[in-house]
């Protein structure tokens, strides 16, 4: 017992140091060799060509194959982890047009970065169509360029030309653009930082507040630790986010608010993976029930999909008339072979692929069950009131499914932006992460192509709502929801809700 016991005590110092030391000499600066990069890279091409159910949906095959030679020839000398992806990786992956083909630094990487502050560019973006309108201001001195300030250029590239670059780099469904908008406004000083490089300085023209455009010389944002002198795991539990409260959590997920006297109701869905959503959508559609409520506001726009069973779910709470899930819905292989150790979830995803789908005529394993069922609006606790959809471009994957089917249906009205899941169909149900052996780094790989259940033609767009309510400037510089608000005038809804 006693030489046991020293045995375990000994394996768990040695990984305990084995860890920390792996941890310690983690260096983002570290380059990887010519050979390496090729090898990584020509591994993940020959898995996208053999796997990937629409590689050639959006882009034709010979322009493909330019893009893998392009970016190939792209890898002349060693590179560090961060340019291999950013010159390389990223913008071959987004020419598939594919909203779940997306790439991911190693893990080791996140570790290192986790809770470091990166000199970046200092002004955080709101971005839509061709305007970039500050949000954020890390030089907190400076009292000139504030909240709404319309940028025109940065370091001499028009504003028009950092949007249309930087979307370049972000996976997309076809040519559903409205959520990479989002995105480059969320990321800017990330993106542009990777995309465009550092600076020590920045030259920016801005529309001032007397109408005129004028320029000024913006200091790379450099974080100051000085005061603190703090070492990384000091740093990390600086900026760590206290731990939220269960409840919190769950309202993250979803919520409903109701105003028993409008007999309207609000409710929120940020996903259809967590947040106990089948005991949920049961509980609020009997209150909704009850309470005899006509009018319902959900709002989906920040639900980028999950698990098709409960999107499938919700929707038979709402629709008028029986549905399907998808029109079809196949893989190009039954399993991974001969890639199964590249890609995370190895045997499991085999097994899963090959109890869920079977070989057809035309040579693609279909999930049948999927394709044949006709779901049945639920008879108990059905909502028949005035329904408004809120959709936006992060409403995406499974949330598609719903507002494809909706749409169109009557008391059924779609509004706010077009979604960043495509209308024709799109690529999931399952997406493991293919990790490259030498560099590590992580590719999203979607295994099934899903075509929506009454599909419209294949023209790359996501679904457009039936009132387009786009960005209020007048919203954005004094701070409210305008799509909400839309929907809460739709119901005449007397109070606030956020």
């Amino acid at each position: 017992m006693h030489k046991l016991l020293t045995v375990t005590l000994f394996i768990g110092l040695i990984l305990l140091f084995g860890c920390s030391s792996s941890k310690i000499s983690y260096s983002p600066d570290k380059k990887f060799p010519k050979n390496s990069l090729l090898e990584d890279y020509r591994l993940l091409r020959k898995i996208l060509e053999q796997k990937h159910p629409s590689l050639y949906w959006y882009t034709p095959k010979d322009s493909m194959d330019y893009f893998f030679e392009k970016y190939e020839a792209a890898i002349t000398d060693s590179m560090t982890e961060r340019s291999f992806a950013w010159k390389v990786l990223v913008p071959l992956t987004a020419k598939i047009r594919c909203g779940h083909t997306s790439v991911s630094l190693s893990k080791s990487y996140e570790k290192w970065a986790e809770g470091k502050i990166i000199p970046s560019f200092p002004l955080s973006m709101k971005v839509w169509n061709d305007t970039m309108a500050v949000v954020g201001n890390l030089n907190r001195k400076d009292t000139v360029i504030r909240r709404g300030t319309i940028i025109r250029s940065v370091n001499g590239i028009p504003s028009t030309e950092l949007i249309r670059t930087m979307m370049e780099y972000l996976p997309r469904d076809g040519y559903a653009d409205n959520i990479n908008y989002m995105r480059v406004g969320s990321n800017f000083r990330n993106y542009h930082r990777n995309i465009f490089g550092i600076s020590k300085q920045y030259t920016v023209t801005y529309d001032s507040s007397d109408g005129r455009e004028r320029t000024a010389i913006l200091p790379l944002f450099v974080p100051d630790t000085s005061k603190r002198k703090l070492n990384a795991d000091s740093l990390r539990k600086a900026t760590r986010q206290p731990k939220m409260k269960r409840s919190d959590k769950l309202e993250a997920y979803r919520s409903l608010k109701i105003d028993s006297a409008q007999k309207a109701a609000y409710l929120t869905l940020n996903t259809f993976s967590n947040g106990h959503l089948r005991k949920f959508f049961r509980r609020s559609f009997r209150t909704l029930r009850k309470k005899n409520i006509t009018e319902l506001a959900i709002d989906i726009r920040n639900n980028g999909g999950g698990r098709v069973g409960l999107s499938t779910l919700l929707t038979r709470y709402l629709s008028r008339k029986p549905f399907k899930v998808a029109d079809s819905l196949y893989a190009k292989t039954q399993s991974l072979h001969p890639y199964t150790k590249y890609i995370k979830g190895r045997f499991l995803n085999n097994l899963e692929m090959m109890l869920i789908s079977s070989r057809q005529k035309d040579g693609n394993y279909h999930i049948r069950h999927l394709e044949r069922k006709t779901y049945s609006p639920k008879k108990k606790n059905h909502y028949n009131g005035n329904l408004y959809l809120l959709v936006s471009g992060p409403s995406f994957s499974a949330t598609t499914l719903v507002a494809n089917t909706l749409k169109g249906q009557v008391k059924i009205v779609l509004l706010g932006e077009e979604t960043g899941g495509g209308w024709h169909g799109n690529n999931g149900i399952m997406i493991p992460d293919i990790i490259l052996p030498l560099t590590k780094m992580r590719v999203r790989l979607p295994l099934y192509r899903l075509v929506q259940y009454e599909h419209v033609p294949k023209n790359g767009m996501g679904i457009i709502p039936d009132i387009y309510i786009g960005t209020s400037y007048e919203a954005l510089l004094k701070g409210y929801d305008q799509k909400q608000r839309v929907a809460m005038q739709l119901m005449q809804w007397q109070g606030a809700i956020r």
